[in-house]
């Protein structure tokens, strides 16, 4: 599986910054079969954190229950342009990505 960043938008309006993140993942849950009958393995996101200039303001404990390439919407308060905001994520493979927006607006 080739392992894509995960895809960022966010827009400021006032000091509230509205962010869109869509995570490219297969998101299994290790009980389908393919075509031959053989079971799919598991491999879904465990964990994903968001951060806002590098301090954590979010982490997610997900499983195998959430749909492949998951959309994550949030608000972040206190926000201003030139603020980054990050999101990263880890599945049960052991795998990783991560991605980050720098807000537009005045600073």
């Amino acid at each position: 599986m080739e392992i894509k960043p995960p895809k960022i938008r966010g827009r400021l309006k006032g000091d509230t910054a509205s962010v869109k993140c869509l995570m490219p993942h297969p998101m299994e849950t290790g009980v389908r079969k393919d075509l031959d009958g053989n079971p799919i393995p598991a491999h879904y996101i465990e964990t994903v954190t968001c951060t806002h200039n590098g301090e954590v303001f979010m982490t997610a404990d997900w499983g195998p229950s959430v749909s492949k390439d998951p959309y994550l919407g949030f608000e972040v308060k206190g926000a201003k342009g030139g603020d980054v905001i990050a999101v990263s994520w880890t599945d049960n493979l052991g795998n990783s990505s991560s991605g980050e927006l720098t807000l537009k607006g005045k600073k």
